[in-house]
């Protein structure tokens, strides 16, 4: 058993939205594609992969490091100790040779890319869909059968005004949905206040609406948004100031009683770590939103589900950012708290299997090998252009 090629490509993900912080009519992604000599129904086993939303495509790094790391390495280092299966743990550690530690940069996104194929590999040549082959090995094969799901939306488009966002709301809601969230700190407090009011109108209460400021404000500006949502009981408030501002974020903590989302910005463990630390959280209402693809990948996430397991944390306040079909996967096969889902920005990327519909807020993983990319119609043209000729 050998990995027999790694290709890689670079899609648009482009959306004409913008939130606080950057615009996505630029942006891209990595495709990337494992392929094995592993065959099943007379075709070989192939992993796919791809980078989440808000971080650009890396074919520098992975090109001229990454993966020939992984070709040059030899077969029997990337396999299983009994050689029945490829090991993303031996495979990241062989990804990683000659880098320095810290200072993670765009290469642990790189990582993260390769890993979500590896796994993909991984779980078609067990036979099992991935979150089920997760529930085995890391959580007693405990699987969660649906999983909880919000719609992530509410950016600024050009020439949207409060309708226009009512509009997308219900059009969640109607998807089968029972929260969104929307961006704010892209206008100013005032504005951003009537337009919550406006997604209060259509959602029905706080408890359903979350807002999210990337990461935009300073700490007096932090808290003064704090101080005006705090009557609406909100669902969450998301990433009020830096993701490296501990200090800051402990001192919206102490003044917001209300539940702060963040962590989706923060690459590493240690950096997780460093968060739960100083960053003034609290286990009984917070949400942590670390995403396993642009960390590292899964195996570096499930370092830090042990990190947070040892500091006293529930695996059900973690709600990974990314909003796709491999999140989806880890939050079922880990017994997380749920999943971000992008309904209509970042397509065809985001979103689950075209044939699992959202009901009463939850979503059902189908029963294929692998990660179900195969499940997405608008997805698969983009891997079929990266391995035309290798099938």
């Amino acid at each position: 058993m050998r990995i027999t090629q790694v290709l890689e490509r670079t899609a648009a993900m482009k959306s004409s939205i913008r939130n606080s912080v950057i615009d996505f009519s630029q942006m891209t992604t990595s495709c990337v594609a494992v392929v094995t000599d592993v065959v099943r129904d007379g075709q070989p086993v192939i992993g796919y992969g791809f980078n989440s939303n808000g971080r650009y495509a890396q074919g520098g790094i992975l090109r001229e490091r990454i993966i020939p790391r992984l070709l040059a390495a030899d077969a029997e280092a990337l396999l299983t100790d009994d050689q029945t299966n490829i090991c993303p743990f031996k495979a990241q550690q062989v990804m990683l040779a000659n880098e320095k530690p810290g200072g993670h940069g765009e290469r642990c996104v790189a990582v993260g890319t390769v890993d979500m194929a590896l796994w993909d590999a991984v779980a078609k040549i067990a036979g099992q869909p991935l979150y089920r082959l997760l529930a085995e090995r890391y959580n007693n094969s405990q699987a969660d059968e649906r999983v909880y799901v919000y719609a992530a939306g509410g950016y600024y488009y050009p020439g949207k005004d409060r309708r226009g966002l009512q509009e997308e709301l219900r059009r969640y809601l109607d998807m089968g949905y029972d929260a969104c969230k929307m961006k704010i700190g892209g206008a100013t407090l005032d504005e951003d206040l009537r337009r919550i009011e406006a997604a209060l109108e259509v959602v029905g209460n706080g408890k359903h609406l979350a807002v999210d400021a990337n990461a935009r404000f300073d700490v007096e500006t932090a808290l003064q948004y704090a101080a005006a949502l705090a009557p609406l009981g909100l669902k969450w408030y998301e990433e009020p100031v830096g993701p490296l501002d501990y200090a800051g974020h402990a001192a919206v903590a102490a003044a917001y009683e209300g539940p702060l989302a963040t962590g989706e910005n923060l690459f590493s463990m240690a950096d997780a770590r460093n968060l739960m630390r100083h960053g003034g959280l609290r286990p009984d209402r917070d949400i942590l939103q670390f995403d396993p693809v642009l960390s590292y990948g899964l195996v570096e996430y499930l370092r830090t589900l042990e990190m947070l397991a040892e500091q006293g944390w529930s695996r059900r306040r973690c709600i990974p950012h990314g909003g796709h079909q491999f999140a989806l996967h880890i939050a079922a096969g880990m017994g997380l708290g749920g999943n971000e889902s992008y309904p209509e920005v970042f397509q065809p990327f985001g979103g689950f299997a075209d044939d699992s519909p959202i009901e009463n807020g939850y979503v059902t993983l189908p029963d294929l090998p692998g990660i179900g990319m195969e499940l997405k119609a608008e997805l698969m043209p983009e891997f079929a252009a990266l391995v035309a000729g290798t099938v």
